[in-house]
């Protein structure tokens, strides 16, 4: 399979996995605001790996993410029935900790910067 192929599924299937967590997931345990930023296909089609990034305080960051994993079969359904793949990829859901790095990276420049001009 071509290289851009499969960043062309890539990027579908990030999309419509964060389509359904935003319109189709009735879950009440998903209080936080969830932000799907990567997905992964394999080269088979078999699996998926989605990296999503909650936005909200360590106790519901946990249970949403729970509520996530109990849910990917769901997901994997849905996204059955809006993509036409060879095979509906099985989705593992993986925290994405990018955003809270940079603003620790971020915190840690503007210390420094607040040294420099004492």
């Amino acid at each position: 399979m071509a290289n851009y192929r499969r960043g062309r599924i890539n990027e579908e299937v990030r999309r419509e996995i964060s389509e359904i967590i935003r319109n189709d997931l009735k879950d009440p345990r998903i209080g936080a605001m969830i932000s799907v930023t990567k997905a992964e296909v394999t080269k088979d089609l078999k699996y998926a790996k989605v990296y999503v990034s909650i936005f909200g305080n360590g106790e519901d960051e946990e249970a949403t993410f729970t509520a996530l994993k109990n849910s990917a079969g769901f997901i994997r359904k849905e996204l059955s029935n809006r993509m036409q793949l060879r095979y509906t990829p099985q989705i593992m859901l993986e925290k994405d900790e990018s955003i809270e790095h940079g603003m620790h990276i971020d915190a840690i420049l503007e210390r420094i910067k607040g040294d420099k001009d004492v």
